[in-house]
């Protein structure tokens, strides 16, 4: 009788320990992938190049028309913070001004609670410093694949240096790449 006095409390506080923990860590999301598909803004380039043959012609004489188009204006690939991470990330700048952030081909461990942020920070900064002064965009859409990721028209892209996947449970940077504008 004595010991099932002792052991009842402290079998509940286990379970209790075993469910917040489960709760906080979520170790399954070592194991799950959520894969995200947005069409890339400027898609990457396949290292293939259009032969002058198979270009389509133009009369001389006709004016090229001056189409404005989504360009690449900074961009790099991930550095490994707390987790292996691979894949581009780039500033884009669409037609009209406006800004984006994409990720070409992201390749991450999945996280409990992880969101992208615009740090001012460059990307060779130590893994601390990207948790003060950043924009948040919102949650990570997937630990794989390709995204995009609209920048408010109130941030002033000029002083963007880097975009940081963040772990906000844990304060944990998970990795960075430079978007410092040449």
């Amino acid at each position: 009788m004595r010991h099932r006095r002792f052991l009842i409390p402290v079998a509940v506080v286990l379970v209790v320990a075993l469910g917040v923990g489960l709760y906080l860590f979520q170790p399954w999301r070592l194991l799950t992938v959520r894969e995200t598909h947005d069409a890339l803004l400027v898609p990457q380039s396949t290292g293939q190049s259009t032969s002058p043959s198979t270009a389509p012609s133009v009369p001389s004489s006709a004016p090229a028309p001056v189409a404005e188009t989504a360009r690449e204006v900074a961009a790099g690939e991930w550095r490994s913070l707390e987790h292996a991470t691979t894949g581009k990330a780039s500033l884009i700048k669409l037609p009209g001004g406006a800004h984006s952030v994409q990720f070409a081909s992201l390749d991450t461990s999945d996280g409990p609670d992880l969101y992208v942020y615009l740090s001012p920070h460059p990307s060779s900064s130590p893994e601390k410093t990207f948790g003060q002064g950043f924009t948040s965009l919102g949650k990570l859409k997937g630990n794989r694949g390709d995204q995009v990721y609209e920048i408010p028209s109130d941030v002033d892209v000029s002083t963007i240096r880097s975009v940081v996947i963040w772990c906000k449970r844990f304060s944990a940077g998970f990795a960075v790449a430079s978007l410092e504008q040449a």
